[in-house]
């Protein structure tokens, strides 16, 4: 990889002094970049870099969040502005000492002017590496001929997210809209009994799970598509919201044994048909009915797997009918934050497991049911953690590649605050198996987070956030990355964007967002916003508690407390909440009294008191090092592998 500032010798020769200390923040901003993406510098050219990395993907991610970075800062103000060239190339080199030679080096050093200022451009042996493998999208450019290079490249221009993907203004979006992102939306149940409403929900369900196995896929996860389950918006509308390129819609009737499955595959940008298809088979026969759906969808894509003749992976088929229909129900609630929807989901995944003790995926299901009840307050944290972990570990026992089950494992170890260690090596073998795990990509993001890394901390919750965009706790973290590393106007800017669909979360942000800026009228209107959408909920009294502490309505603070106890009372951990609103009322005393209490019982949300503006004189306080170390995250940097 190779750096070069945009500008440097007419800028040197305008103000050498300023240009030496805009290169001088430059080094300081990209060297801990390199580092995190395990870049080993050769050398400085004076006015750029010369890098060196084991991986294509690792080069193209760091040159990427290089210029992503450059532009958030640059955005700040108040600084004379930065702006570089980045060229990657991939080959062979020699190594020379210190230094590193050969055409390779020569090459991407040719590519790199090629970029526009603040932007990459990558050679078609890099392309070829990472175009699966990243969400950014690239376009081709003409063929250029190279000084010293025998033969026209191929060189691609990476188009960055803040950009809009490349768009011209006014250019229509969905032609840019990436075709391997894929969204299925709910199939339509037209069965005779509307009672089988879960069967086509588990249908859709089981496409997603199929489609997200598959390499080079994006696949949109369940909680950001069932919103359009009345099918009340357009193919574009739809397009636009979630970012995909690709519709996958149908219809199940099931009579009896017997079942209909029609399907269509759209392409958004046209709205035409790639194509359609119809399916009457017996009941038993649905697990050849998806993964033939499956294997249909992804080859019927542009640079579809067909040619490279990669079987598309299936689902682990249970013994017995009777357990799938059971796991389906099971699915079908899941999701769901009610306790008695929890509770029944329970109650099918178990039922499944009595037609057949062998179905992992069952397992699976009831481990995520047991730490769903953890963490809506319906069962005890501990409680939560053990039988979670242990319905996780045997579904791992039966399965040892089902992604899934590692992704549990590695959530229950955050939730036990285990060591880092442990959790990073569950999670990411779970994305090793399946990169469209969201779940997996965000407590990835809450581990960076609770230990400082800032620049993971926002990588995985962005990752997070993509393939679930609608979910609220994608949503949730992807503001909290924002707010917590001081983009508090993209923070307030996404809270604003995503009321619609997730008000409470919204709500939240923004009334935090106010009251960090001391803007109490406004924070006044977003917590009875609040209020209204979720009233007596934790967040709203935790909100309200705050705000009346910050404003010296210390009686309505205590209320908030008092209201907050009740709900620790019945089983469920408040104390953050409640030590948030005593930190407000300048009380450091019971503030950590209440945290140390969390770390102990694995519930302290270290992110928040490790990071949050709102607590940054906490953080000054002795007792802060005792408490991060009780919740296990100690101030020695843990380091993710990329």
């Amino acid at each position: 990889m190779f750096t070069d500032t945009v500008g440097f010798t007419a800028s040197t020769q305008a103000n050498e002094g300023r240009t030496l200390e805009s290169l001088r923040q430059q080094a300081e901003l990209l060297r801990p970049l390199l580092a995190l993406h395990q870049g080993r510098e050769i050398k400085s050219t004076g006015d750029g870099f010369l890098v060196e990395f084991d991986s294509a993907l690792k080069a193209v991610q760091c040159a990427v969040n290089i210029q992503r970075r450059i532009h958030e800062r640059n955005s700040e103000g108040g600084q004379v502005p930065i702006q570089i060239r980045i060229g990657v190339h991939l080959g062979d080199v020699v190594q020379d000492e210190n230094d590193i030679l050969g055409d390779a080096v020569n090459i991407a050093a040719r590519i790199e002017p090629l970029a526009h200022p603040g932007g990459v451009c990558v050679s078609g042996a890099v392309y070829e590496q990472v175009r699966t493998k990243v969400t950014d999208r690239f376009e081709k450019l003409e063929s250029k001929s190279l000084k010293g290079v025998e033969l026209p490249m191929d060189v691609y221009r990476v188009l960055p997210s803040w950009e809009g993907n490349g768009k011209n203004e006014g250019e229509d979006a969905s032609r840019v809209l990436d075709k391997t992102r894929i969204a299925v939306l709910p199939f339509a149940n037209i069965s005779p009994d509307p009672n089988d409403e879960y069967f086509a929900d588990g249908l859709t369900e089981e496409l997603i799970a199929n489609l997200s196995l598959v390499p080079g896929l994006k696949v949109i996860a369940r909680t950001s598509v069932l919103g359009y389950k009345r099918g009340e918006k357009k193919v574009a509308t739809i397009g636009k919201e979630l970012g995909v390129g690709t519709i996958v819609e149908g219809s199940v009737r099931r009579a009896s044994t017997k079942i209909r499955v029609t399907v269509q595959v759209i392409d958004v940008a046209t709205e035409e048909h790639l194509w359609t298809a119809k399916y009457d088979d017996d009941l038993d026969d649905i697990f050849a009915v998806q993964s033939e759906i499956a294997a249909k969808v992804a080859t019927s894509l542009p640079g579809s797997l067909t040619g490279a003749h990669v079987p598309v992976p299936e689902l682990e088929r249970p013994k017995e009918t009777q357990a799938y229909l059971s796991y389906l129900q099971g699915q079908a609630l899941i999701w769901r934050t009610d306790e008695p929807s929890l509770r029944k989901s329970l109650e099918h995944f178990q039922k499944a497991l009595e037609s057949d003790p062998t179905f992992a995926r069952a397992y699976a299901g009831l481990a995520r049911a047991y730490i769903n009840l953890g963490s809506e307050g319906y069962l005890t944290w501990t409680g939560a953690i053990e039988m979670g972990q242990a319905a996780a570990e045997r579904a791992s026992r039966l399965d040892p590649d089902l992604a899934e089950a590692h992704g549990l494992l590695g959530e229950v170890a955050f939730m036990a605050d285990y060591p880092a260690e442990v959790l990073d090596r569950e999670l990411r073998r779970a994305l090793e198996l399946n990169p469209n795990l969201a779940q997996a990509h965000s407590i990835l993001s809450s581990l960076a987070g609770s230990f400082g890394i800032l620049e993971s901390y926002i990588i995985e919750a962005d990752e997070a956030y993509r393939l679930d965009p609608l979910s609220p706790p994608m949503i949730r973290r992807q503001g909290e990355a924002y707010f917590n590393t001081g983009r508090l106007e993209e923070a307030r800017a996404h809270w604003e964007k995503i009321i619609e669909p997730d008000p409470i979360d919204g709500y939240n942000g923004l009334a935090d967002y106010f009251m960090l800026k001391g803007d109490h009228e406004r924070a006044e209107s977003m917590v009875r916003e609040l209020e209204r959408v979720a009233p007596n909920s934790d967040h709203a009294l935790l909100r309200r508690g705050y705000l009346a502490a910050l404003t010296g309505d210390r009686e309505t603070a205590v209320r908030s407390i008092a209201k907050l106890d009740e709900l620790f009372k019945k089983g469920t951990s408040r104390q953050s909440s409640i030590g948030y609103i005593y930190y407000a009322l300048g009380d450091l005393d019971r503030f950590f009294e209440y945290m140390l209490a969390a770390a102990k019982n694995h519930t302290l949300q270290a992110v928040k008191v490790r990071l949050s503006p709102l607590f940054a004189a906490a953080r000054k306080d002795p007792r802060f090092v005792m408490l991060v170390i009780q919740a296990g995250r100690p101030m020695q940097a843990y380091k993710p592998p990329t």
